[in-house]
């Protein structure tokens, strides 16, 4: 049984990347804060660290690479060849990088143009054998943990800041050479990071887990319980660690540790989803209503999910710049993951508004007919 939304859509992939912008905006508004900690702040950076913090990205990344798989599928069901759907993928991450540039230099926590440059170099790979995808993402995880755990560990080391105020220039010049100086680097080593999640994201919607979750509950149960409870286990030492309540005997190894349950984390919150998504159809089959105005309202957030990432960054940049409201200097830890739930709210609101009266995520449409113009066809997977 597939678990549809309006238009077709499946319900549990959507519902997957509404909750996703929950998770990223709890990972990144505490990059902008710098106020003086207090007990309440030391506990919302535990939780942060040990529920949201290199836990958001590789849920981000898999449901990525799981709009990819889509994306072929449906491709190749409309009778398209590889030839056409190579060019396909290539007007797609071209204009991923054109998005990305901007934001990046905008707000330097961008995933955009990651994804575009990943896809240019491993398009091949969406229509590689499973074998393929399962141990290139083997292969990449060590340098991918390697990649994301570095800037913790040099922190730990003296040898960088990753404080908000330390990405953070004073004026909106200095802010946005920093951002041209530093995009070119950021965005070619954090292709590192995304291949292990999209590749098992592309080999996930191959076998249509999240759009047939009643399907594979089974697999969707082992899923969410395992990798979550490792996830909950090896996270907890860094999150202690991150959060200044303890520090474990070798600090290189609960780091590691952290980011790398973290992938496993990000799965199972897909997984999690998923059975969430059953839930709902169920419900929604015993009363014979449509699905709770929350679900919907979730749905439809996750339906434009790249507009609504590049709006938390545009909210970030007018809330905690020292060239705009400069609130960086003000809040601590917990304030942050406050204003990041509130901007989350109100992105469901606004995106349920939207479905209301008819309007698409104007990045998702903008994209679609970039990627599309030259056949004029449509594609209802999401970026």
């Amino acid at each position: 049984m597939t678990v549809t939304t309006l238009r077709g859509r499946s319900l549990a992939p959507d519902l997957a990347r509404g909750f996703m912008l929950l998770a990223i905006a709890l990972a990144h508004a505490p990059v902008f804060v710098s106020g003086s900690p207090c007990v309440l702040d030391g506990v919302a950076a535990f939780l942060d660290h040990l529920l949201a913090h290199n836990q958001a990205r590789p849920l981000f990344v898999f449901l990525f690479g799981y709009a990819l798989g889509q994306l072929a599928h449906r491709h190749q069901a409309r009778g398209g060849d590889w030839v056409s759907l190579r060019k396909l993928l290539r007007r797609r991450s071209l204009w991923l990088i054109v998005i990305g540039f901007v934001h990046g230099v905008l707000v330097p926590l961008d995933i955009v143009a990651v994804y575009g440059l990943t896809l240019l170099v491993l398009a091949p790979l969406v229509r590689a054998r499973d074998s393929v995808l399962c141990w290139t993402a083997a292969l990449a995880l060590l340098p991918a943990v390697l990649v994301t755990s570095g800037p913790i560990l040099l922190a730990l080391a003296g040898a960088v800041d990753i404080a908000g105020a330390g990405i953070m220039p004073a004026d909106l010049g200095s802010h946005l050479l920093s951002g041209l100086q530093t995009w070119p680097f950021k965005t070619a080593l954090g292709t590192i990071d995304i291949v292990p999640g999209m590749l098992l994201g592309i080999w996930a919607a191959r076998r249509r887990v999240l759009d047939e979750p009643e399907r594979h509950r089974t697999l969707l149960r082992r899923v969410a319980g395992i990798c979550l409870g490792i996830a909950l286990v090896g996270r907890l030492p860094g999150a202690l660690l991150m959060a200044g309540a303890w520090t474990p005997p070798a600090p290189w190894a609960a780091v590691l540790a952290h980011t790398l349950t973290g992938y496993a984390g990000g799965i199972g919150l897909a997984a999690l989803i998923g059975l969430v998504a059953t839930r709902a159809e169920r419900v929604r089959g015993t009363t014979g209503a449509g699905h709770g105005p929350f679900t919907t309202a979730l749905a439809a957030l996750g339906q434009r999910s790249l507009t609504f990432y590049l709006f938390q960054s545009v909210v970030f940049l007018l809330l905690f710049y020292p060239f705009t409201l400069d609130l960086g200097d003000d809040l601590g830890f917990a304030a942050a993951l406050g204003i990041a739930v509130a901007i989350w709210a109100i992105s469901v609101l606004l995106a349920d508004w939207m479905r209301r009266v008819g309007h698409r995520g104007p990045l998702e449409v903008l994209l679609r007919r970039l990627t599309y113009r030259r056949s004029g066809r449509r594609s209802s997977a999401a970026p």
